[in-house]
């Protein structure tokens, strides 16, 4: 039965030329001290990107429900694997709303160790928005490292970092809403939401360039997360204030996830399909919040829910024939790209010389046991015409005996001298018997 399949569809990627930041990054003198305060950060900026594999996993990208969408399991991304990810943890801060103040010259000044009158002198607008262009930035931190003003330099390193490849936007160029987060020091939210949001816009419109931190969706598609009892035994956050699962605000609108889909790859137990409650879709674009969206998504994020073992259930990454029935029938719904009906055939390629030996002792093995059956099949014909020569003497014997008992009784009646009937002639070994 055949249930049709969906072609693929042609998405792009902007992955940021990181090469400048790359180059920096040789001049930090204390990794340990980066990652301490500012997470995995160089490890971002070190993964080569498959663009490849990413235009491959986009197309089971399912934005009714938020997830990638396989023939009987789902993934999502989800706030704890970013965690992870990134080596720094969802703070107790709001997370980036878009209604903070845009940061003034002496602040970002401050936090980048330079002179106001420097920051105005370079502040410039590109795309409508303002922002610090990265020649500047990386001109700046390069006297930074050559002075050995190592401070001065991780910061203004770490900014470039969130920029161009954290959150990117116009090319060689950092825009203010990419301070505003490196200010605010809560950007996995951001991260996760920017990637959700362009994913869905992609899907809505077809053919888009996905603008999100490509490294950090790669990093998260290629690696797995620890399933030690440490990592399982933290709490994970499944839904904020109002909503039944958990609004994300990036620079362009809002979004959410469905953690009741995650449980499985986070090591809990999915026994059934998750109730239209908890898979409630939310979305709007920045301009367009008609149900205002957004203020209740920032309200909401001063109410999070975290559950863990004890609600979740014990760590057993299982999922019951309810919720498998029900991913398989989303597959089938989606068209998705693979044959559902069957298992596909492997295709054998041509033999190598060690599987060609291989074949040959097996075809030995396989002369040697027929011929070892042709001579126990012969045994047996010997057998069985010996059984019947022997039959037929049992019958020749047993008929001879009935003969030889009905002319002896016949003779005792008789009277003496008078000849006897003939009798018939046995045959084989019981003639000399009865001679």
């Amino acid at each position: 039965m055949d249930y049709g399949r969906r072609n693929t569809k042609k998405y792009s990627f902007r992955c940021p030329d990181l090469k400048e930041l790359r180059k920096l990054s040789s001049f930090v003198l204390d990794p340990l001290d980066i990652k301490q305060l500012h997470g995995k950060l160089l490890s971002v900026l070190s993964t080569d990107v498959v663009e490849e594999l990413l235009s491959v996993l986009v197309q089971f990208y399912d934005p009714f429900y938020r997830c990638f969408n396989f023939l009987d399991h789902q993934l999502v991304p989800t706030l704890e694997e970013y965690v992870h990810i990134l080596g720094i943890p969802v703070s107790d801060k709001v997370p980036f709303s878009g209604l903070e103040e845009i940061p003034r010259s002496h602040v970002i000044a401050e936090a980048l160790h330079l002179k106001k009158s420097e920051i105005d002198a370079h502040l410039v607008k590109k795309g409508g928005i303002l922002g610090l262009t990265s020649e500047f930035l990386i001109g700046k931190a390069t006297v930074f490292s050559q002075a050995g003003s190592m401070d001065a330099f991780e910061a203004i390193f770490v900014v470039l970092i969130y920029g161009l490849a954290l959150f990117p936007n116009i090319g060689s160029f950092v825009d203010v809403n990419s301070i505003r987060i490196f200010l605010i020091g809560n950007h996995v939210p951001t991260l996760l939401g920017d990637m959700y949001f362009y994913l869905n816009l992609m899907n809505s419109k077809g053919g888009e360039t996905i603008v999100c931190c490509v490294p950090l969706l790669y990093k998260w598609f290629i690696s797995h997360l620890p399933q030690t009892p440490s990592f399982l035994e933290n709490k994970q956050c499944l839904c904020c204030g109002e909503f039944s699962n958990v609004p994300l605000i990036v620079t362009q609108g809002g979004f959410n996830y469905n953690p009741a889909l995650a449980r499985r790859q986070l090591g809990f137990p999915l026994r059934d399909k998750p109730n239209n409650t908890q898979l409630e879709g939310l979305f709007y674009q920045e301009g367009k919040d008609p149900q205002h969206l957004k203020k209740r998504m920032i309200h909401a994020w001063h109410n999070v829910h975290k559950k863990g073992r004890s609600e979740l259930g014990p760590c057993k990454c299982v999922a019951l024939e309810a919720y498998t029935i029900w991913v398989k029938n989303r597959a089938l719904e989606m068209k998705m790209l693979y044959a559902c009906e069957r298992p596909m055939s492997m295709v054998m390629a041509e033999a190598s010389t060690p599987l060609n030996q291989d074949v040959e002792k097996l075809e030995d093995a396989f002369t040697k046991m027929k011929q070892e059956t042709d001579m126990w099949e012969e045994w047996f014909h010997d057998l069985s015409r010996k059984h019947e020569e022997l039959h037929l003497e049992s019958k020749d014997k047993d008929a001879l005996i009935e003969i030889l008992k009905d002319r002896s009784v016949k003779r005792l009646r008789e009277p003496k001298g008078l000849p006897s009937s003939s009798m018939p002639q046995p045959s084989g070994a019981w003639k000399k018997i009865v001679d």
